[in-house]
């Protein structure tokens, strides 16, 4: 299969974006822009999102046991491209808001859930983290999405 041509098709797929986000041992937060997040099942609740095994934030979700999700709007592109970005303090001046269970989350998100690591599983170059869901919210608000490798909103 073509690299290029399978990367490609899979932007073909308009998907939503999200932070991913998990406290280290020094409780610091981390995140990562995500587009990779699927609802696994309604019960028990059930997510799952997808890290890959280079990066350095994977042995820090793993360590946690735990971790955020913010779904973003479609006013917070630009938190997604700081997010997305590799080499720095993704939240330097950022705020952000412990949940219930203090996983960073990203305020005025359109949703947020609030995970537990219940299975890992090893798939390519990436693992795949699912989560059982112990706390969520919303707000209303308009998606920020991703389709062709751009960002969209709805009209």
């Amino acid at each position: 299969m073509d690299a290029n041509l399978f990367r490609r098709a899979c932007a073909q797929f308009a998907t939503g974006v999200a932070i991913a986000a998990a406290l280290d041992t020094d409780g610091l937060p981390h995140g990562m822009t995500i587009n990779s997040f699927t609802s696994v099942s309604m019960e028990p609740p059930l997510v799952l999102i997808c890290v890959d095994r280079a990066s350095n934030l994977l042995a820090i979700f793993e360590r946690s046991g735990r971790y955020g999700l913010s779904f973003l709007c479609h006013q917070q592109r630009g938190l997604s491209m700081r997010f997305a970005q590799r080499g720095h303090d993704r939240f330097d001046s950022i705020p952000w808001q412990a949940g219930a269970t203090g996983v960073p989350l990203i305020p005025n998100a359109l949703a947020h859930l609030e995970c537990r690591i219940a299975r890992k599983l090893e798939a390519g170059d990436h693992v795949v983290l699912i989560a059982e869901v112990v706390s969520a919210d919303i707000q209303p608000g308009k998606p920020l999405l991703y389709f062709e490798s751009g960002y969209r909103t709805l009209e």
